[in-house]
Parts: C-alpha cells; structure tokens; sequence
C-alpha cells in the first residue's frame, strides 16, 4: 500500500511540474501539425475520402490512427487533459505561494552587508530614528519594514512582485485560453453553405440539413440554432491584371429574429473578414465561384432549366468542373423504367473567360467576361432514384462503365449556344452566375479567447518589464549626532542595469551622505 501511494505521490508531483506542462504543451502543438498539413473529416470529408483512395497504402493507416479527426481523436483529447491538469496542478501552489509571500514581511538584513553585489557605507548626520523615519518616507513604492535593536534602525525594503504575479497571470490566462477553446467547440457550431446570386434560391439556418457540412460541438443537437436567412443579390470582385483577386464582396439581404414574422429584409455588405454578426452567429464570405446554368428542351416541347454551383479547379482562372442531372418531366415518359433510361447527365468544364488552344477549353481570365462550358452530355439511369449519395461535382464512374449512362455528345457551347441530341432533345447553355460560400459559425466562448489572450499578453508584458529587488538600510549611531549608514542591495532575478539602480537609490536616499566608501565597493 505504502508502494502504491508513493507511485502516486511520484507521478503526481512530475505531472504538476513545470516542465512536464512545458513537455505536453510542445507535444500540444506537435499534435496539431498533422491537423494542419492533412484534410480533417469535420471540414471537408470528401478530400478526405480522395486524400485515402490516392494513398492506398498509408491512407488507411492514417485513418485508423485518427489523423483526419486530429482534434477529435482520442490522443489529441488525452494531451490536451493532461496539460490542463498540469497547470492546475502545477499553478495552483504557486498562487498559494505568492499570496503568502506577498502577506509576509521583508526578510531581515544579512549579518555582513559588504558581502553583497551592491553595497554602500556613509556617515550622515542626525540621530538614527530621525534618519530611519526619512528613509521609510523616500522608499515610495516599496514594501519595507522597520526593525530596531540595541540603538541600530534596520529597514528591509523589496519591490518587484508585479513579476511573479505578472507570471502566474500569464500561465493561468493560457490555462483559461485552453478552456475558453474547449468550451467553443462543445458548445459551438459551423455551417457552410454554396448561395447562388443573382436571384438563386437563398438560405435558412433553421436546421443542420440546410447546410452542404455542418460541424456541431458535441452538445448540440442541432434542434436550437438560431434561425437565420439570406440571399445574395449581387457579388462583385475586383481583379489586377494577372488575375489576382483585390477584393470581393457580396450584397445580400437577410431575416433574423422578429424579421422572419414580419417578412422584413435587412441589406448588408458582406466581406472578407467582416462578417455579418447576429444572434450571437457570425455568417462570413469565404469563397466564391460560378454556377452555370443549362435548360434541356425534351422531343415533346417541356423543359427543365437548373443552376448548379461547379468546382473552382483553378484559383486564378476559376476554371471549374462539375456535373448535373436531369429528370425527365411528368408525361413525357409515361413508363417509369422508360423515364429512368432516360435520364440526363452533363459533366464538363466551365470557363468563365473562354480560351481555346484547339477544341481544347481553357480560362484566361477569373471574371465572368465571355462565359463558355466544355461538356460530355449523357442519357440513362444517373442515380437520382437510387437514394445512393452522390458526388456534386462528378458523375459515378461506375454507372458509365456498366453501360447505364451512355455519352451522346461532346461539344464546347459558349453562352446561348445548344446542341441537338439523337433524340430531338435540344440542351442549351444559357450562361452562369456567381455563387458565394458562407460559413455560419457559433461559438459562446469567442469573448473568452479574446480576454484570455489579451491577458496572456499583459502578464507576459508585465513578467519581462517588472524586476524583482531587494535593499537593506542598517543605521548604527556613529558617535554624538552622526550615524553610520550602511546599504545592501539584491537582485533577485535580472541583475541588468541594478547597478546604477542602486547608485541612483543610494542618491536618492542619502542625499546628504559623507561617503565612507564608494557605491558598490564591497566593505573586508
């Protein structure tokens, strides 16, 4: 028993040191790397998915070892609880402690003075009490205190507490930093979602469903976000010659609140770094790109038009790909089997500025300048029945290869052009406008992370510009109506620039003194 509490007693006091927390912070943000440099599932898990089909070998392997879920999985967690238990522990004492030597007096002068880095002996005259009573008066600043014995007037004098309190300051506003983050992520969540302009759609946040991915912290259910809608109106970006982007933003309009009773829209400019904050949400424009537009005309004269946000491939010339698929309207097929076999898929390449090297499309420049799509146009069974998912972007390879979609035309269109297929059917590229990516971001302790760091930062500041010092005054009467004065001085923690310190607070001190030896000069 006596074996297993000191394994305890050990592993706790290693635990709660110092170093282990300055250990297990390093391993912290060694952790986090793999985060950073891979794909993460709770963002985008269809790279992750394309990040294990392209490493077949080490992708799964990465998989099971959670390097996709990096800030989720069960070794990030275990660092993470093992550093907010080290600063605990290991902060806590340390708080008791300077409380305690905050309430405590100054410890007495040393036996011999002259031993000391800084030191200094003159005569003044005056009787040793009147002295002591003017030094405690110039001490301004400094906790002092006055003992007297035998006729001698000691007075121990230390400032610099600021340091170590700037310190534990630091430390436990990293402490508080890390629970403040931990806090967001249970408590918060993040939505992104594609909104068409010009007219699209819109979006409601009323619902998880209502966004392309959602990331919720692990105690929300999804059943009480607050309810937000939005529709783009316009999008304009600005670009440099070379196709750099300077700057884009979003006019949109949106509901929230008492809004959504009374029907009411608000205008706002979105922008980069300027998110639109409501309801404790922040809705911010990360991206943006093009969703063309197609109309298929079938043999019998009805027709289906879809706007469908494609792929930036290429982030200066936002040349994109995606896919769409076309169900047949009702009548035109009165056989369900006839219906499906009848499907339309287009899968292709949008330009939104056209170059042509050949019959071979390219984009030249990012904005919506001459529009043009380069596409495979397909018939048959696309999947929509199926209740299979699907890729947004591309078609399922494997409905192509078993003969269920079959290509009926290849051809480059440029806006208002169409192309005739075998059958009649008659499908026309009418052009593309922009769509955004907004993400939709709640988190509680967002204020908190703010504090915190802005607090790490003053305790730092303190910690580095505040110096701990110590000086003793020993006064001795000397002979009728003149003392001796002797002065010790310490530094506690950065001896730089303590030596005209001193020199200054001896000055200050005993402005009137009759060296007996000079400031600093050690006394056999």
């Amino acid at each position: 028993m006596t074996k297993v509490f000191a394994l305890v007693r050990n592993t706790w006091r290693t635990l709660t040191s110092m170093g282990t927390a300055l250990v297990l912070l390093f391993l912290l943000a060694l952790a986090a790397i793999p985060g950073a440099l891979l794909p993460q599932r709770s963002l985008n898990e269809s790279k992750v998915d394309q990040y294990i089909a392209e490493h077949p070998t080490i992708g799964p392997w990465l998989d099971r070892l959670q390097a996709f879920d990096v800030f989720s999985s069960f070794w990030f967690t275990a660092i993470y609880v093992l550093l907010f238990i080290s600063l605990v522990g290991c902060l806590t004492p340390r708080l008791i402690e300077h409380f305690r030597s905050m309430r405590a007096n100054p410890v007495p002068a040393p036996r011999n003075l002259g031993r000391l880095p800084k030191h200094h002996t003159a005569e003044v005259s005056g009787e040793a009490d009147d002295l002591a009573a003017t030094v405690n008066a110039r001490l301004r600043g400094w906790r002092k205190v006055t003992r007297e014995d035998d006729g001698t007037v000691e007075i121990s004098a230390e400032k610099g507490y600021l340091r170590e309190f700037g310190n534990i300051v630091f430390h436990f506003s990293l402490l508080g930093l890390l629970v403040a983050v931990a806090a967001g992520k249970l408590f918060g969540y993040e939505g992104n979602v594609i909104v068409i302009a010009d007219g699209g759609p819109g979006f409601c946040s009323a619902s998880p469903a209502a966004f392309d991915s959602f990331r919720a912290g692990n105690t929300v259910d999804g059943t009480s976000l607050y309810p937000i809608c939005l529709r783009v109106n316009d999008f304009d970006a600005d670009y440099l010659p070379t196709g750099q982007a300077t700057s884009f933003a979003a006019d949109i309009e949106y509901q929230a609140g008492t809004d959504l009773e009374s029907g009411t829209w608000r205008p706002y400019h979105l922008k980069v770094n300027h998110p639109l904050r409501v309801g404790g949400d922040r809705v911010y424009l990360q991206g943006h790109g093009y969703a063309p537009t197609f109309t298929v005309t079938y043999p019998d004269g009805q027709t289906r038009t879809q706007t469908l946000q494609w792929r930036p491939d290429d982030q200066i010339t936002f040349l994109s790909s995606g896919a769409m698929r076309f169900d047949p309207p009702a009548g035109t097929y009165p056989d369900a089997d006839e219906r499906r076999k009848n499907q339309l898929a287009i899968q292709g390449l949008f330009a939104p500025t056209e170059q042509l090297h050949g019959t071979l499309l390219s984009s030249s420049f990012p904005a919506l300048n001459d529009p043009a799509v380069a596409i495979d146009v397909y018939r048959g069974d696309t999947g929509l029945d199926s209740g299979r998912p699907q890729s947004l972007f591309t078609l399922d390879a494997r409905l192509i290869e078993q003969g269920r979609l079959t290509k009926k035309a290849r051809v480059n269109l440029g806006a208002g052009e169409s192309t005739r297929l075998d059958d009649g059917t008659v499908v026309r590229f009418d052009g593309a406008v922009p769509f955004i990516n907004v993400q939709v971001s709640h988190d509680p302790a967002q204020v908190w992370v703010l504090v915190f760091a802005m607090t790490m930062m003053a305790g730092l500041l303190v910690s580095l510009v505040v110096r701990r010092r110590r000086i003793w005054i020993r006064i001795s009467p000397a002979g009728p109506g003149t003392v001796t004065v002797e002065l010790g001085g310490l530094a506690r923690t950065d001896n730089s620039g303590w030596g005209e310190e001193f020199e200054r607070l001896t000055q200050r001190l005993l402005p009137d003194a009759r060296p007996a030896h000079a400031a600093g000069e050690k006394v056999t």
